[in-house]
Order: structure tokens, then sequence, then C-alpha cells
């Protein structure tokens, strides 16, 4: 029976990470394999967590996880790292939910309209929808009194619009599985 580093050794010789690691484009990595799916896995609840941490989490070495976070990273599985602020300290205490409607789905209207929503500050996020909705967007304002500055101000002058239905969450009861 192997040892724990002999089990790594074969892994890494065998995983998609070691196929970047080794040098080969990372756009030619097609999957992932269990390893490296746990280790996205728990750097996603423990984004600040060690090498020495991952490997614990996974059953690798400190320096094996470290190889695969840096694979991971540079194959663009990893996109970053981030803090998650909680924007009630910020003083934003309301998520709201708008559904957009635009006056036609072409991609020049499409793309005014991304430019421009990105320019949103209180918007956190924009999804472009399948169905009823052109998009929704998720924003996070102070109050009634914010949201009504932010449509006014800036949902309503977005290109392209011609409808918004808003929607405002009455509680958070899962937001971003930290």
């Amino acid at each position: 029976m192997g040892t724990k580093r002999d089990l790594e050794s074969i892994l890494e010789q065998h995983s998609p990470t070691a196929a970047a690691i080794a040098g080969v484009p990372a756009g030619s990595i097609a999957g992932l394999d269990e390893l490296d799916a746990a280790i996205l896995r728990y750097l996603e609840r423990q984004g600040r967590a060690t090498n020495y941490e991952v490997g614990e989490a996974v059953g690798l070495s400190a320096s094996a996880a470290s190889r695969r976070i840096l694979a991971l990273e540079s194959s663009g599985a990893i996109r970053g790292y981030r803090a998650m602020i909680d924007d009630r300290l910020l003083g934003k205490q309301m998520t709201v939910y708008i559904r957009v409607t635009l006056e036609r789905q072409s991609s020049t209207v499409l793309s005014a309209f991304e430019d421009a929503v990105r320019h949103c500050h209180d918007i956190v996020s924009c999804h472009l929808l399948a169905g009823q909705y052109d998009y929704i967007l998720v924003a996070r304002v102070a109050g009634i009194d914010d949201y009504n500055r932010l449509h006014q101000n800036e949902l309503s002058r977005l290109p392209g619009v011609i409808r918004l239905e808003t929607s405002f969450a009455l509680r958070d009861v899962l937001e971003g599985k930290a």
C-alpha cells in the first residue's frame, strides 16, 4: 500500500492541474479532478486559508496544495480573491431585485446596456435572462429614498430600457454561501 506522498505523486501526474504546471496551455484543460474540485469548494468558503489548511482539508501536503492552487489560478478556475463585506455596515440595508425589459435584443442594445450598468455602483450583479425579462439586476441601497435616487438618476437612464419592475427583499436568507 502506498504512502500519502505516493498518492499525491500519482494524482499530480494524472490531474489536469498537473498538466498546467507542466506548461500545457490553460485553455486546453478540459475538466477538474476531484481534488481540484475539493480545493475550489474549500477556498470558496475559506478564501483566506493557508496552503497548509487547504492541504489538510483535502488530504494533500501544503506544497502539493500550493501547486494545485497556482495551477487553478493560472487556468482561470480561480479568478481572484475578495472580501465579502456586510453592506449593512456601510448603510446599505435593502436588497433590491430589478427586472429589466429592453426595447430590443440586438447586440448593439445589449452591449450598450451592459457597458452602462457596469458604472452603476449600487448594482452588485447583473444577469442576462431567457424568458419574459431581458436582465435581472441586484442592487444594495440604504432604503426606499436611496432606491428612488438610483431609479431616477441611473436605472431609468440606462440605454435601451423600456420597463423596470422592482421587488424588495424582506430578508436575506442565504447570500454568497460564505
